[in-house]
């Protein structure tokens, strides 16, 4: 099992500069981009960033994957 901290706090640095981003991307990677910040807020609740890693499971872990993929295809798009 990954460090889910390390795993939350490069998706947050990902994030944060994907964000910035995206404005001036496609309208493909805008429209992914407005799933992904649906997912993200789910994914921080979800992991609440403090909690060990026994507490979060393994949805957490795969969604963070998920959204470690999504981000890749983003910054691809860009």
């Amino acid at each position: 099992m990954p460090d889910i901290n390390k795993l939350a706090e490069d998706l947050k640095q990902n994030y944060d500069e994907i964000k910035l981003k995206v404005h001036l991307g496609s309208k493909e990677a805008q429209d992914e981009w407005t799933e992904l910040q649906e997912r993200w807020n789910h994914f921080e609740s979800q992991a609440n960033l403090k909690k060990s890693k026994e507490d979060l499971g393994d949805a957490v872990e795969i969604l963070g994957s998920e959204l470690k993929d999504a981000f890749t295809r983003i910054r691809k798009a860009l």
